[in-house]
């Protein structure tokens, strides 16, 4: 079978019956086609453990696309991004199988082991002066236009550390909210619906948001610009939590995502099973949400320290 013809096949069915998003449809394609250019793949018995191995190898010796100025050709393309390509040629593998159309087993394709992800993470010191800062700045402004917007951010803070929403998801939501419940239903990636809770903090802060807007706008947060008002983004999410940043004195990167590691951190930290974490998260693997469980090795050691050993001396 033509590998272009496959592919197409495959991509169709991702997005139909899998419900992947746009974006990762586009990536697979990048990433298949980029593959088949290079091992001059034209059916889909061509692709071989062979040609796999040259193409990593061709990968390995690409260059980095996070090369700063001045230092262009130093570095190689990081693996979390080879594997990439690999987990698309590994999907596409399955596919096949599952169409039974003669291929490599996809098990042949494995991925580099990468190092332990670091997680932007910061103290309860600084997460408790990030969400005081909009109401601070609230209590000095005297402009009506940016009284509200201040209320916003601190509605958009307490929100995402209360749920663990990813910022795409937050600016995805509606003004219909129903703050009489604590929970409400959002949409993820792959168009997965889940539940997340609402702190008596967040919905508080949402209320006084929305009774102090005058616009009909549907978005639950919209940029305040004057006469031009319009949903907000997650860039100008990023851009207004940086100022906060600053006025807080946090000299570490904290970004909206930030938050929802502190979310599930909190979480943890307090006694919730990772299970019920990646529920929450809307994580589609356990194996994404195991990144967060070295916070509680702290913990972990206290409780050695306190009953290990006791009947030695």
């Amino acid at each position: 079978m033509q590998a272009e013809s496959a592919k197409r096949q495959f991509l169709e069915y991702i997005e139909i019956e899998r419900g992947r998003a746009v974006k990762t449809i586009e990536n697979y394609d990048r990433y298949l086609t980029r593959y088949f250019e290079q091992m001059k793949i034209k059916n889909v018995g061509d692709i071989t453990e062979q040609n796999v191995r040259e193409f990593r190898l061709w990968l390995n010796r690409q260059p980095g696309s996070t090369q700063r100025s001045g230092n262009v050709g130093s570095g190689t393309m990081k693996r979390r991004t080879q594997n990439y390509y690999m987990i698309a040629l590994r999907a596409f593998l399955k596919f096949l199988r599952k169409r039974d159309i003669e291929a490599i087993s996809p098990e042949k394709i494995e991925l580099a082991k990468l190092p332990e992800r670091q997680l932007d993470l910061i103290t309860p010191a600084e997460l408790e002066r990030l969400m005081k800062a909009p109401g601070e700045a609230y209590a000095k402004e005297t402009n009506d236009d940016k009284k509200v917007n201040y209320l916003r951010d601190r509605a958009i803070l307490e929100l995402l550390f209360s749920t663990g929403l990813r910022v795409s998801e937050l600016c995805a939501l509606n003004a219909d909210l129903d703050l009489s419940r604590d929970e409400l239903s959002v949409r993820g990636k792959g168009e997965k619906v889940r539940v997340v809770f609402l702190s008596s903090a967040a919905k508080e802060a949402v209320r006084d948001y929305l009774k102090a807007r005058k616009d009909m706008e549907e978005a639950l947060f919209v940029d305040g610009r004057p006469n031009a008002l319009h949903r907000i983004t997650p860039r100008d999410i990023q851009r207004h939590l940086k100022a906060y940043v600053a006025r807080a004195g946090i000299t570490s990167v904290v970004t909206p995502h930030t938050l929802r590691h502190a979310f599930a951190t909190d979480l943890l930290s307090n006694g919730a099973d990772i299970r019920s974490v990646q529920q929450l998260l809307g994580h589609a693997s356990i194996n994404t949400t195991q990144i967060y469980t070295h916070i509680t090795d702290s913990h972990l050691r206290e409780i050695h320290k306190k009953f290990h050993g006791k009947s030695r001396g």
